[in-house]
């Protein structure tokens, strides 16, 4: 498997779309491209695909995020300035579009340039030419721009915060990548990817996702898309110590946000004396009657572990664990 920072990881068809659409807009002679997505998709990995598989790729890319850089800097960075050009430029430099010259120069957050910024880089669009800040004669330059955005940039047109023409001029060619919970099961095959690399990272030896935590994985809406799905991966390495990723392991906010909207997973309203549905599965019930659940279902089972477990839809190792937890069993 690619590595993430090389590649697109997942078998859904949108991303194998993805992965064709960026292939021949790579090697087209297209010197715009503006990627949407929402946040965490992996906007800057497609660029660099893009940047990659083109005719570019032996010179530069240059990434440049636009909200991170005062728009009072920003066209100083951009285009470079002279020397004497303002209070404290006591040398010319060289802006990031020069040093993008003949490769790719990737815009994140376009929507982010303020009015003046947009102009000026619309004229570029059209003239391939820009003067740095305090000069007089022009610099032309040869790059591909790549724009993304995680809003929807017409919207933007039409409410005034973003020029028209500009739009236009860099919508000759839009990527859309897809967010993490219209990709199916791609988030199992993305979380064996970043499981193997923490596992390398942090010399541990975790096996994979347990079954209950996939069926989690697999109806949590991951608004943070990919980038949370790492994130709260590299987390459990940092802070658990199991072998397997379990439920427990998670935030609370996660379980909760699969019980509020899957109606297979629902609060179990269990009182002492009644009986059970084990379809409701496990972790579908609030802590308070998980040692309830597990009675009665070491009662069905004649108090075997492993079809216990079965019953309550977990795994042998992950019941072992809650018993330890709830004082039901030693460690």
């Amino acid at each position: 498997m690619a590595g993430y920072q090389d590649d697109l990881i997942g078998d859904h068809p949108s991303i194998d779309a993805l992965r064709a659409l960026i292939k021949r807009v790579a090697k087209s002679p297209a010197q715009t491209v503006l990627i949407y997505g929402p946040t965490g998709t992996g906007k800057g990995m497609v660029a660099r695909m893009l940047h990659r598989l083109s005719k570019r790729a032996a010179k530069q890319f240059v990434d440049v995020n636009c909200a991170a850089i005062p728009s009072s800097l920003l066209e100083s960075e951009l285009f470079g300035h002279e020397k004497g050009a303002f209070t404290g430029a006591v040398e010319r430099k060289v802006g990031l579009l020069e040093a993008a010259n003949h490769g790719t120069i990737f815009l994140d957050e376009i929507r982010e340039l303020e009015p003046m910024l947009q102009a000026k880089l619309l004229s570029l669009l059209d003239t391939h030419e820009f003067r740095r800040v305090g000069a007089v004669k022009s610099t032309s330059v040869d790059v591909r721009f790549i724009a993304a955005t995680n809003k929807v940039l017409l919207s933007e047109v039409l409410a005034g915060n973003f020029r028209e023409d500009l739009y236009y001029r860099l919508q000759v060619v839009a990527i859309n990548i897809p967010a993490l919970k219209d990709r199916g099961r791609d988030v199992l095959t993305l979380s064996d990817y970043f499981i193997s690399k923490y596992n390398k990272r942090y010399g541990r030896n975790i096996v994979g996702l347990a079954d209950e935590t996939a069926d989690i994985f697999l109806k949590y809406p991951w608004p943070g898309n990919v980038r949370e799905l790492e994130n709260l991966l590299e987390r459990i390495f940092i802070l658990e110590d199991d072998d397997i990723v379990l439920p427990h392991h998670l935030p609370d906010r996660i379980i909760r946000t699969v019980r509020a909207c899957s109606s297979s997973v629902s609060p179990a309203l269990v009182k002492d004396g009644d009986d059970v549905d084990f379809e409701l599965g496990f972790h579908a019930a609030t802590e308070k009657y998980q040692r309830r659940l597990i009675e009665q279902a070491l009662a069905a089972s004649r108090n075997n572990l492993k079809d216990t477990a079965a019953r309550l839809k977990i795994s042998r190792h992950a019941l072992r664990h809650q018993m330890i937890k709830l004082g039901m069993m030693s460690a």
